[in-house]
């Protein structure tokens, strides 16, 4: 069986920079109030329709395709995780097929939400070590900003996301020492309602519903979240996966070279980070320049972590998330 290796990384953000300040000229809210609480002092929103879901996602991927070495030609599947496609279908992971100009290779979108690019590297990785793929392109990517309800109604969620893109090729190796060891992927649906944007959706409230009762006190149409409900227990699943990705390749711990975890909230980072013992050189956060960007946090995240040389050949990487579902998961990965 093979194993498969990171061979490229790449992300693109807006160029608009959305301050605490600017916020608290549309809501309710304050630099203080929102830094304490999430550790957030800016994020990037779109400003022109020149920034979509898919168009980021191929400018990270063509950074991604560039670096690794890869051919685009060679690129043989595509996995796309989001929860703000550009359309309600078809998904993005055909449009960046052709945006990039690739052969006919399949595309497969994941909806994972804040854990959808573990999920999607899993996926990839599966496909890679069966030997049915060669090199898979798995991008994450967001657009928050044209979906958040920006009043003092609002603020509890919307000061939170940003928009931004990141991705990775993954190649084949023969290396079985090397490359993604493990990855480990659980949800839990009894909690979906707790993160959750319900409308539009067959289920419960459709377009013409909307439209018919045009109501702008309908709330359903907005991102909903039970914050301290998602932190205690993204707190609980994060230390559970992570662990559980260790005991499974008899690693420790002191093993850890560099922990990415999702850019959720600074604050569950932090405890993440006290809990397991780790220094702050171990474990790389973002949050603070980008808000949460859900699918496309961890592989912005470790873009910049490699970037700035705090991943070197041999380092032992973990990538751990969780979010709306309830979903999470984690990846082991043998630089």
């Amino acid at each position: 069986m093979y194993n498969s290796r990171i061979s490229g990384l790449g992300y693109y953000v807006p160029d608009n920079v959305v301050t605490n300040e600017d916020l608290s000229k549309l809501m309710d809210t304050n630099d203080e109030w929102i830094q304490e609480r999430t550790g957030i002092k800016e994020r990037r929103h779109v400003s022109s329709l020149d920034d979509t879901t898919t168009s980021m996602g191929v400018k990270a991927a063509e950074m991604a395709i560039e670096r690794s070495g890869v051919a685009k030609e060679d690129i043989d599947f595509i996995v796309f995780a989001t929860l703000s496609p550009d359309y309600y279908f078809p998904g993005p992971g055909v449009l960046v097929q052709r945006d990039l100009g690739l052969k006919t290779v399949g595309a497969l979108d994941v909806r994972n939400q804040c854990s959808g690019f573990v999920y999607g590297l899993s996926v990839a990785d599966q496909f890679i070590k069966t030997g049915m793929y060669k090199n898979v392109l798995v991008i994450g990517s967001e657009v928050h900003s044209r979906g958040l309800d920006f009043t003092t109604r609002g603020r509890g969620v919307s000061v939170i996301f940003g928009d931004g893109a990141g991705a990775a090729v993954l190649s084949r190796t023969e290396d079985n020492s090397k490359g993604i060891l493990s990855t480990h992927l659980h949800s839990e649906g009894q909690h979906a309602e707790e993160l959750a944007l319900v409308a539009p959706g067959m289920g419960k409230r459709w377009v013409t519903d909307i439209i018919k009762d045009n109501n702008p006190d309908d709330e359903s149409y907005y991102p909903y979240m039970n914050g301290q409900f998602v932190f205690k227990n993204a707190v609980v699943r994060f230390s559970e996966v992570i662990n559980e990705g260790l005991q499974k390749n008899n690693l420790q711990v002191s093993d850890i070279n560099m922990l990415i975890p999702h850019q959720a909230n600074l604050r569950i980072s932090q405890f993440i980070q006290q809990k397991f013992k780790l220094e702050d050189s171990q474990v790389h956060n973002n949050i603070m320049k980008y808000g949460n960007t859900t699918a496309a946090s961890i592989p912005i995240a470790l873009t910049e972590a490699w970037e700035q040389g705090k991943i070197k050949e041999g380092d032992l990487v973990v990538l751990a998330a969780f979010g709306s579902g309830f979903t999470w998961g984690s990846a082991i990965i043998r630089w």
